[in-house]
């Protein structure tokens, strides 16, 4: 990964256009579940968005022939997009009923489905809002544990949750890229611990030029193209 201040030229989530944008574009769905009484804390559903995001990518029907294997090859040939949309209730269950995969935290539950062409969602998702996923930590988050994963959201950046739930995808997704697969195999079945934090803006810049992968959000929602968003921290990728 790149730690100049310019995104490498075929980074998936860098804005202006290239290879990348000439592919079919595909987007990955996850929906987070947010009952009216019971909303998740906004902690517990970034990191169960991003552990979804790391099932997906390991699941069996993913890899090699599986039923998944070609879009999620045809994903990851284009630009990685990610959409998040909220449901509750019958529109939960509807969701349940599609073909994915439900993880769930603390209290959160997400739901990532197969990436699904970008104009050619399943009508039961397409009518799930993309709004309404603002989401607070009745408490603060408790210290991340630097003996592992921790995913470093930018502290000069106020994204929804919707948007940080994406983000904090994309960085793991890039960790699960630059791993070996002796350090995959292992994260597997741990059942993909790790954390999400704001990094304290004094450590913003040491992460962005740590050369630990780095997502730049290509701009399309809430900030601006270039933005650098999540920093992944993995004891597998850091320097000896």
């Amino acid at each position: 990964m790149s730690t100049d201040q310019t995104p490498a030229a075929d980074s998936p989530f860098r804005s202006g256009y290239g290879d990348r944008d000439t592919a079919p574009q595909y987007v990955l769905p996850l929906v987070v579940r947010i009952e009216r009484a019971a909303a998740p804390p906004r902690t517990d559903a970034l990191e169960t968005a991003a552990r979804a995001v790391l099932v997906m990518l390991s699941d069996e029907r993913s890899v090699g022939e599986g039923e998944w294997a070609r879009v999620m090859r045809d994903w990851q040939d284009a630009r990685i997009r990610k959409v998040v949309r909220r449901a509750r209730g019958a529109e939960w269950r509807r969701a349940e009923a599609l073909p994915g995969i439900t993880v769930t935290g603390g209290a959160a539950e997400v739901r990532v489905f197969p990436p699904v062409p970008l104009d050619g969602w399943p009508k039961d998702l397409a009518r799930l809002q993309v709004s309404g996923t603002d989401l607070d930590d009745p408490e603060p988050p408790t210290p991340a544990d630097p003996t592992a994963p921790v995913l470093w959201l930018n502290p000069a950046l106020d994204m929804s949750a919707g948007k940080a739930m994406a983000q904090a995808g994309h960085a793991a997704q890039l960790a699960w890229w630059d791993l070996t697969d002796t350090h995959r195999t292992a994260w597997r079945e741990a059942g993909f611990p790790l954390t999400v934090r704001t990094a304290p803006p004094d450590r913003w810049a040491a992460l962005v030029g740590s050369g630990l992968p780095l997502v730049r959000d290509a701009g399309f929602t809430e900030i601006a193209p270039g933005s650098c968003t999540v920093v992944a921290d993995h004891p597998g990728l850091r320097a000896s």
